[in-house]
């Protein structure tokens, strides 16, 4: 892949900060809308797989490796078991709410105790492995075998 047109490239550079920022924004206030870590993580991949379409295969896998991507698929889940593990250490219950909120700060954004590292773990991990699926789906050739007996343009015409 080389990329697209200028204005398909330009037009990606200008999306992108702000595709990113939605999917931020859907992570971090997933616990108070209708949200969460997933949706945010399928924006912030959608972003990822923009430039990686706009500007080539060149230029996305040296900003993103599948080995760095992988790398953070990998801590994405570790905190999410780890945030998990962390109600069994102070609480005795997996998953337990181990951070105390104040009744007074309902519905904003650090009122979820925990559900926040779970949205922020899980978006990391979606976000990552959507875009190397995407990246190893991008790299197979599928080629479509002719019709058997040659090509359509190989057949005679015949007149009546």
């Amino acid at each position: 892949m080389t990329g697209m047109s200028l204005i398909v490239k330009t037009v990606a550079r200008w999306l992108k900060g702000f595709i990113l920022l939605v999917g931020i924004y859907f992570t971090l206030y997933g616990h108070i809308e209708h949200s969460g870590g997933f949706a945010g993580g399928v924006i912030i991949a959608c972003a990822f797989i923009l430039v990686f379409i706009a500007e080539g295969k060149q230029v996305e896998t040296r900003l993103l490796s599948k080995n760095v991507a992988s790398a953070f698929s990998s801590l994405g889940a570790l905190l999410f078991l780890g945030t998990a593990a962390a109600g069994t250490f102070t609480a005795g219950i997996f998953f337990k709410n181990f951070i105390t909120t104040v009744p007074a700060q309902y519905f904003r954004l650090l009122s979820s105790g925990t559900m926040l590292l779970l949205n922020i773990s899980v978006a990391v991990m979606v976000s990552t492995t959507l875009f190397v699926v995407f990246v190893i789906l991008s790299a197979i050739k599928i080629e479509v075998p002719l019709k058997p007996g040659g090509s359509d343009d190989d057949e005679k015409e015949t007149n009546l």
